[in-house]
């Protein structure tokens, strides 16, 4: 589907570099949306989404695209769609199957998030934040969360794409369904596709 399968692994397509508007434009057009067409994304749309959510923008260093606190990254970028739930790997441009089913309806509590083609699950790993107190690592781990949301917003608004960042979601049966970790946990969700 989005372009090379190995056993449970899609290689993405690279991301394009030289494509978009302006980021002023960007800004204009930035809008939440509840409304999709249950159209799957393109591959190249999706590649490009995800690497301008949290991809490597710096290979030599393995920096991303975003901020992130105290120079450790503790957010996973999981993506809920039809064909399944798959962990997206910035390192390597890929997206690896976590879970064969789809849980689109799971990731929040509106309808929409059930027919929209992608909803990105933003999980942060409490284990890597040890130093902090509980309601500090989520704290921190919200922040990165928004950042990665941000992002993700300006390139939908670049691409014409709709978006909605959420917080309304069990997060806790979400993380059951994930099978997340102890130390791990659910901050946000967010919903992306094309406009309905």
């Amino acid at each position: 589907m989005y372009v090379k399968k190995v056993g449970t692994k899609w290689s993405l397509l690279p991301p394009r570099h030289d494509e978009g508007r302006s980021l002023l434009c960007a800004l204009w057009a930035r809008r939440s949306s509840r409304e999709y067409s249950p159209v799957p994304l393109e591959p190249q749309v999706l590649s490009d989404l995800l690497w301008a959510a949290y991809g490597v923008n710096r290979p030599e260093t393995g920096e991303r695209t975003v901020p992130f606190w105290r120079h450790r990254m503790v957010l996973d970028v999981y993506v809920a769609m039809a064909e399944g739930v798959w962990l997206y790997e910035p390192e390597e441009h890929t997206l690896s199957l976590h879970l064969d089913a789809d849980i689109r309806a799971q990731t929040g509590i509106q309808d929409f998030v059930g027919t929209a083609p992608v909803n990105l699950i933003y999980v942060a790993h409490g284990e890597r934040m040890s130093e902090l107190l509980s309601l500090e690592r989520r704290l921190y781990a919200s922040v990165d969360a928004a950042f990665i949301g941000q992002n993700v917003y300006l390139f939908c608004a670049a691409e014409g794409l709709a978006t909605v960042f959420r917080g309304a979601l069990d997060t806790e049966a979400l993380g059951r369904t994930l099978g997340l970790g102890y130390d791990q946990f659910v901050t946000f969700a967010q919903s992306v596709g094309y406009p309905g």
